[in-house]
């Protein structure tokens, strides 16, 4: 039984090499990806964006108000819906995070 184990832990660590330069060279393209989009995604608003945010949102609550959403089509609707569930859902993600805790805050 030892003769077995001891084979099998010089198969693992005799593999491991192999095992992590595989994993490298798969997720090189991956991560060259990730980092082309992350750059220009994650990065935050310049001063110069914060205007046209500031007037396509008063854009987006003039169309509201106007009641342009009624055009939509149940797919834009759904996408809209799951979009912002998925915002709401960070949202409480965050929460839960900052109180450190499932249950209210620790008053």
């Amino acid at each position: 039984m030892a003769e077995a184990a001891r084979r099998l832990v010089q198969r693992v660590v005799s593999g491991t090499p192999r095992l992590a330069f595989a994993a490298v060279q798969y997720s090189k393209p991956h991560l060259a990806t990730f980092w082309k989009y992350a750059r220009v995604e994650l990065t935050p608003p310049t001063p110069g964006e914060i205007p046209v945010a500031v007037e396509s949102f008063k854009g987006l609550v003039a169309s509201f108000k106007a009641g342009s959403y009624k055009q939509l089509t149940v797919k834009d609707t759904l996408r809209n819906t799951l979009v912002a569930t998925e915002i709401l859902m960070w949202f409480y993600i965050g929460e839960v995070i900052g109180r450190g805790s499932l249950i209210g805050y620790n008053v």
